[in-house]
């Protein structure tokens, strides 16, 4: 049951304000004792011509209280105190009815979404950079299919491009073909290097590489087949690492994709006076709006980011119809993406307000920045791998006798990465410390999975002990009474409101937070009630479903942010 409108519905019976208006008015209130909802009444002050004290005192005595303990007032609020027996019945039974489906809805129905995420260059390495646009991609992915959007998910391959001249004329120069069959991405990256090394010596270099990828947009053999080459190899390590991260997508369409679609865009711009001349380059001027020009086309005659992606948007509109269309990429380029929906716009797609860009921050260890042309990059299987290693140190040495340790360590050694990706705001940038990612205390992934395992535990111990739990004994929500009962409930009754204001921000960690949050509240009633070895059965009968509920909402939250959960640690 939602709550809150049924607040805002008793409320409308009485006052002359839209539905909506009033929902957007509803409050909750500082402190639990001064009740779950408060509507203030200064809005209504006016038309009433009442002071809202008196305003709220009227409205007091004339709403149904059914379902409400009580209906209080606090100064100009109406302060609504929900009946917990009731509220723990509805809101627990509701969890167990809908299991795998609690928090999900059909708001989406019918509309489809494009998130472009991951999106790593092709023959460079996946390093900790990547794995913001991934997890946080994945988690929006999973968060709007979740509440009945049809999405999209698109790996928007960095496969074209200048670089791609770099690299055919670095491997034609210094590759090593057994380090390339061996380990190719490491021997790429080392050859790509080394042409950056060299070029600041001779700049000249530069020039090469623009020749070589001229050559590869003209489809020249050779060029073409070490190009295919270099993304069939990237291709088959990134899917490892997807698969290790429970990652999946539905288009790998990348920049290449777009190669034979970006004349007819050029030719649009142009058809429109959009397209000028700037220094030999075809550009879009884009001064009105305080933006440098939109290069469409360099000098030499080579496409830019630009051009493939105001093909792939004309692309994705044609091909989905989207009502979102969304990059997850970092906020370094939110210059890029202004211009290019601008220039969208200026073509005559009004759609283009329906395009938009999800920034996040960098991320680094201590003071070092990540940097693929100088070589200094910590890979992500490497990152996984030690997490994996740190995790099952730590099991070792708190629980040795555990089974399927391995597995165990895992998942949660990859979801104590994830969780602190995911964890604050996504344009925050993230600095690693390995202590407190891997804690089973505080903020971390590993405290909210150890919560779940605890909550297993218990149900575990009341199975084994079904025979002393008599049947025919009803249970009675009325008794789960006390502080720590109800606020857990109204933590697990607000799990698809956390939902909601994700998918409205476009931000997991709002989900991510919000599992924080139920983990405390349940620790709490975990510390200060017994639960399984109580005498009077209606009560232990009536916490042992909450525990199942706290599980189904732990397990569906989490899974929404990419993590997935273990019964014991």
């Amino acid at each position: 049951m939602d709550y809150k409108k049924v607040v805002a519905e008793r409320i409308k019976q009485l006052v002359d304000l839209e539905i909506e208006t009033i929902e957007n008015l509803i409050e909750i209130p500082p402190r639990p004792e001064m009740g779950d909802f408060a509507f203030p009444c200064f809005q209504l002050a006016k038309a009433m011509k009442k002071a809202p004290n008196m305003i709220a005192g009227d409205l007091k005595e004339r709403l149904e209280q059914e379902g409400f303990e009580k209906i209080e007032c606090f100064g100009p609020y109406v302060n609504f105190f929900l009946d917990k027996g009731i509220f723990i019945k509805n809101t627990v039974e509701k969890i167990l009815e809908e299991k795998d489906n609690y928090g999900s809805s059909k708001l989406g129905e019918g509309k489809n979404i494009v998130v472009e995420y991951s999106s790593p260059n092709i023959a460079k390495p996946f390093h900790v950079g990547h794995l913001f646009t991934t997890v946080i991609g994945s988690s929006l992915y999973k968060l709007l299919s979740f509440e009945g959007y049809n999405c999209i998910g698109v790996n928007h391959l960095g496969d074209w491009g200048t670089q791609f001249g770099k690299l055919i004329y670095a491997y034609k120069h210094w590759g090593d073909e057994a380090a390339l069959e061996k380990e190719p991405i490491k021997e790429l990256l080392r050859i790509y290097v080394k042409f950056h090394d060299e070029a600041e010596i001779d700049p000249t270099l530069n020039d090469e590489g623009r020749m070589y990828f001229k050559r590869l947009e003209d489809g020249c053999e050779e060029e073409v087949a070490l190009w295919t080459r270099f993304k069939d190899l990237s291709l088959v390590e990134f899917k490892k690492l997807y698969d290790t991260l429970n990652v999946k997508f539905d288009s790998y369409a990348g920049e290449s994709f777009y190669c034979d679609k970006m004349d007819t865009v050029v030719n649009d711009i142009d058809s429109k006076g959009l397209l000028v001349e700037s220094n030999g380059a075809k550009v879009v001027m884009l001064d009105e709006y305080n933006m440098p020009p939109c290069i469409i086309k360099k000098a030499d005659g080579a496409t830019i980011y630009a051009t493939r992606d105001l093909a792939a948007a004309t692309y994705r509109k044609k091909t989905y119809d989207f009502y979102k269309n969304i990059y997850v990429v970092g906020k370094d380029q939110s210059l890029h993406f202004k211009q290019v929906f601008t220039t969208l716009k200026l073509m005559g797609n009004e759609w283009a307000n329906d395009c938009e860009h999800v920034a996040f921050g960098t991320v680094r260890f201590a003071d070092k920045k990540l940097s693929t042309r100088k070589g200094d990059v910590i890979f992500l299987d490497e990152l996984l791998n030690e997490a994996v290693a740190k995790t099952l140190q730590i099991i070792n040495e708190k629980n040795p006798e555990l089974e399927n340790k391995e597995e165990v360590a895992k998942k949660v050694g990859i979801g104590a990465i994830i969780f602190t990706y995911l964890k604050n705001g996504r344009e925050r940038d993230i600095v690693f410390n390995w202590e407190e990612m891997l804690s089973f205390e505080g903020e971390t992934g590993p405290y909210v999975q150890y919560t779940y395992a605890r909550a297993k535990s218990i149900l575990r111990k009341v199975e084994e002990n079904s025979d002393n739990l008599e049947s025919n004994i009803e249970l009675d929500y009325n008794k789960l009474n006390s502080k720590e009962e109800f606020e857990l409930v109204k933590q697990l009754e607000g799990f698809q409101n956390s939902i909601m204001h994700a998918i409205d921000k476009l931000e997991p960690s709002m989900v991510t937070r919000y599992t924080i949050e139920v983990a405390k509240a349940f620790n709490k009633f975990y510390n200060q009630h017994n639960i399984a070895n109580l005498e009077d059965e209606s009560m232990k009968k009536a916490r042992i479903r909450m525990v199942e509920a706290t599980c189904i909402v732990i397990k569906n939250a989490l899974s929404l942010i990419g993590i997935e959960v273990v019964d014991r640690m």
